[in-house]
């Protein structure tokens, strides 16, 4: 289901550039415009991961470094039968997580610095048992090529935005302007569409395999609810891309009211609700 996904969402966010290059360049531009999703499609594929964690300013730590975060994560590694992930620390004071890659072989998990101190080891094993869970249901590929995509169609249409802001007085065709508005709004929606179209119901199915994985769905509902306590909460050094928002398991850009429209994470209340009513065996 998960390769389905990928290559819809590789087909759509194509579409998405070829009709800007129609309204840019028409037949020509196009063709300029294919060709780019051609390359950007194989670059999000195989750098999509390491981009992800570019995107936010994640950086590697040692297992001398975090000895309990590594214990941890290679325990759960082990029940959901998957390689042990590269290990990041993200420079944020906002307790969050995700993992990112383009499969198990290839993941990444990253926490903040902010979930470090702020959260109980218990709850912590169960929010990296969510992502794991991630890493388990391969739903790591699709998230971080989003990450990448949405974020260079926001570059393009900001690209567009400026160009018009420099040069539009000089067009003639107001029909063209207007579609490369139409363009400038829509591309970056639509990307966030897309994420919201992924994302919600993974979120649901990560909680349930993680809860496995602890053997208990009790910490990780423990750790939502800690989570949701800080959501109005203003962190100093939050500086996130929003194309990369939909990896973590709580949306960090959760505060601005705008955003909120295109979240691309479910209720959290509906998530904890779910868990308390689990039933769950440990995963072995």
């Amino acid at each position: 289901m998960n390769t389905v996904k990928t290559w819809t969402l590789m087909a759509v966010l194509t579409v998405i550039l070829v009709l800007i290059g129609r309204f840019v360049g028409g037949p020509r531009g196009m063709l300029i415009f294919l060709l780019i999703s051609v390359a950007m499609n194989a670059f999000a594929y195989w750098t999509s991961g390491t981009m992800a964690i570019r995107m936010t300013g994640s950086y590697p730590v040692t297992e001398s470094e975090a000895p309990e975060l590594y214990q941890v994560v290679r325990r759960l590694a082990r029940r959901a039968n998957v390689p042990m992930p590269e290990i990041y620390i993200t420079p944020s004071d906002q307790p969050n997580a995700f993992a990112t890659g383009r499969n198990p072989q290839h993941a990444k998990v990253a926490v903040t610095e902010g979930i470090l101190r702020l959260m109980p080891t218990r709850e912590l094993e169960g929010v990296l048992a969510h992502e794991m869970a991630h890493v388990r249901n391969r739903d790591i590929l699709i998230s971080s090529m989003a990450a990448v995509m949405a974020g260079a169609i926001t570059s393009v249409a900001n690209l567009l935005q400026w160009t018009m802001w420099f040069g539009g007085d000089e067009r003639e065709d107001n029909g063209s302007v207007a579609a490369e508005i139409a363009i400038m709004i829509l591309g970056p929606i639509a990307a966030t569409l897309i994420q919201l179209a992924i994302s919600r119901s993974r979120e649901y199915r990560a909680d349930a395999i993680g809860a496995k994985l602890v053997g208990d769905s009790a910490p990780l509902a423990d750790a939502l609810e800690r989570l949701e306590s800080y959501k109005d909460r203003q962190f100093g050094n939050v500086q996130m891309n929003p194309a990369a928002a939909h990896l973590f398991i709580m949306n960090p850009l959760r505060g601005e009211s705008l955003l909120q429209l295109f979240s691309t994470h479910p209720p959290m209340a509906e998530r904890i609700r779910r868990l308390r009513n689990m039933h769950v065996h440990r995963i072995h």
